[in-house]
C-alpha cells in the first residue's frame, strides 16, 4: 500500500518520466540480452566455440565505461533528456547491425560499439527519473527503473521461444531498432530534469574535479561495489541459458520458459526490495537480499527437474535483483548535483568493466570441464553474494538526501552525502 501511495503522489509528467525511463533500461537490457540467448546458434553458424562468442559479452561490458563517461558528461552539461534520446537512438542501430554481421570479428566490434551506447543509458536514465520524483517515492521507483533489466531479459526470453525457431540468430538481432521507437515517446511527454534546469538558470557548474574533491574514497567504494553488484547479476544470468542448452539438454521452449520464470523473480525481487529500502535503509536491504540468495543455489543449479530448477531460479533472482532494484537510488542519493548524470552510472560501468570477464570466464572454465556449468555459476554466486552483503551492511548511506540544495542557488546546504550514514 505504502508503495502505490508513492506512486499516485507523482503527478502525469513524472509518471511518463518514470515510464520512459523504465522502457529504455528495458530495451537496453533487451538489445543485450539478444546474443545471451543465442550463443550457441551464433557459434554453429561461425564454426567457433561458445567461449568464442561469449568474448563478446566480455566486450560489450568492458566498453561501457566510455560510454558512460562519454553519455554521462554530456548529459551534465546539456541535459538528460536530449543526450537519452540521442544515446537510445545509436545503441538500436547498432543493435540492428549486429544482424548483418558478416564474421565473428564483425559481430565483436558491434558489440564493442553497443557497449558505448549501452554504458549511457542507465546513468542518464536514473539521475533524470530520481531528479524529477519526490525523496518518499525514490525507493519503489528506484526499483521499478532497475526492473527493467530483468523485464528486457524477460521480453528477450519469450521473443526467442516464440521466434527463434523461425527466424534465427540474426533475425533476433534484427528486433534490436524497436527500441529507436522509444525516442518519440521521450520528445512527445518527457520534460528535462527540474533539479538540471534549477542549476541552469542559476549558472552552477563545477568541474569534475571540484565536485569530487575529499569524494575520491566515496568514488572508490562505489565502483568496487559495482562491480560486486555485476559480478552478481552476470554471473546468475549470461550463461544460464547455455547452461540449460548445453547441460540440462533442454529444447528452445523449456530454456526460454525457465528463463522467463527467472525474470519474474527478478521483477518481483526489485519491486519489494526497492520499497522495502524505503523502510529499513538502503544498505539494509541489499545485504538482506544478498544472504537470501545462498540457500537458493542448490535448487537453482542442482535441482534435477524443471520444477525444482524453475523455483531455484525464481528464488535465485528475487535476491540478485532484490539487491539491484536499490541500486539506482543508493548510488544516485551518494552523487552530488554537479556530477549525478555522471558519476552514478560511471561507477556502474567502471564496476562492470572490472568483471566484463565473468560470462567468458564462467563458459571457459565449465567448457574446460566437460561442460557442467552448474558448479562454476553455483561457487561463483556462493562467494559473490557473501561479499556483496559484507560491502553493502558496512558502506555509506545518503538516505532521503534532497537534490538540487546548495549554497550556489541560495538554498539550504545540501548534505555532504559522502559523510551520511544509516
Amino acid at each position: 500500500m505504502s508503495a502505490l501511495a508513492a506512486l499516485r503522489d507523482l503527478d502525469s509528467t513524472q509518471r511518463h518520466t518514470v515510464a520512459a525511463t523504465f522502457l529504455g533500461w528495458t530495451l537496453d537490457a533487451f538489445d543485450y540480452f539478444l546474443l545471451v540467448m543465442v550463443m550457441p546458434a551464433v557459434a554453429k553458424s561461425f564454426g567457433v566455440d561458445v567461449p568464442e562468442v561469449a568474448f563478446a559479452l566480455l566486450l560489450t561490458l568492458a566498453f561501457r565505461p566510455l560510454g558512460a563517461l562519454i553519455f554521462g558528461r554530456l548529459a551534465d552539461r546539456y541535459g538528460r533528456r536530449r543526450i537519452l534520446m540521442i544515446d537510445v537512438t545509436l545503441y538500436s542501430v547498432l543493435g540492428l547491425a549486429c544482424a548483418f554481421a558478416p564474421s565473428l570479428l564483425a559481430l565483436l566490434v558491434l558489440r564493442a560499439l553497443f557497449g558505448i551506447a549501452m554504458g549511457g543509458e542507465w546513468g542518464i536514465g536514473a539521475s533524470l527519473a530520481m531528479e524529477s520524483i519526490p525523496a518518499k517515492s525514490r525507493g519503489i521507483v528506484s526499483g521499478i527503473l532497475q526492473s527493467g533489466y530483468p523485464c528486457g531479459y524477460l521480453l528477450c526470453a519469450i521473443a526467442y521461444g516464440l521466434l527463434f525457431n523461425s527466424i534465427g540468430w540474426r533475425g533476433m538481432f534484427a528486433l534490436g531498432i524497436l527500441p529507436a521507437l522509444l525516442v518519440l515517446y521521450l520528445r512527445r511527454s518527457v520534460p528535462e530534469s527540474p533539479v538540471f534546469q534549477r542549476r541552469t538558470q542559476a549558472g552552477v557548474r563545477r568541474g569534475v574535479g571540484e565536485t569530487m574533491r575529499g569524494r575520491w574514497k566515496l568514488l572508490g567504494y562505489m565502483i568496487v561495489t559495482m562491480a560486486v553488484f555485476n559480478a552478481f547479476s552476470h554471473g546468475s544470468q549470461d550463461v544460464y541459458p547455455t547452461f540449460l542448452k548445453l547441460q540440462m539438454h533442454f529444447d528452445t521452449h523449456t530454456t526460454s520458459l525457465l528463463t522467463i520464470i527467472l525474470n519474474l523473480g527478478a521483477l518481483v525481487g526489485g519491486l519489494v526490495f526497492g520499497q522495502w529500502s524505503e523502510k529499513i535503509g538502503r544498505r539494509r536491504a541489499m545485504a538482506i537480499a544478498c544472504v537470501l540468495a545462498l540457500p537458493a543455489i542448490p535448487l537453482w543449479s542442482y535441482g534435477g527437474s524443471v520444477l525444482l530448477l524453475a523455483i531455484g531460479a525464481f528464488w535465485i533472482q528475487i535476491a540478485v535483483q532484490g539487491a539491484w532494484g536499490v541500486v539506482p537510488s543508493y548510488l544516485n542519493e551518494l552523487s552530488p548535483d554537479d556530477v549525478r548524470g555522471t558519476l552514478p552510472g560511471f561507477a556502474y560501468q567502471i564496476g562492470n568493466l572490472l568483471v566484463s570477464w565473468t560470462a567468458f570466464a564462467m563458459a571457459w572454465v565449465a567448457h574446460s570441464n566437460g561442460g557442467d556449468y552448474a558448479i562454476v555459476q553455483s561457487v561463483w554466486i556462493g562467494i559473490v553474494a557473501v561479499l556483496l552483503a559484507f560491502l553493502t551492511w558496512f558502506g555509506p548511506e545518503a538516505h532521503g538526501v534532497k537534490f538540487g540544495v546548495t549554497r550556489e542557488t541560495g538554498d539550504a546546504t545540501m548534505r555532504d552525502s559522502s559523510a551520511v550514514a544509516d
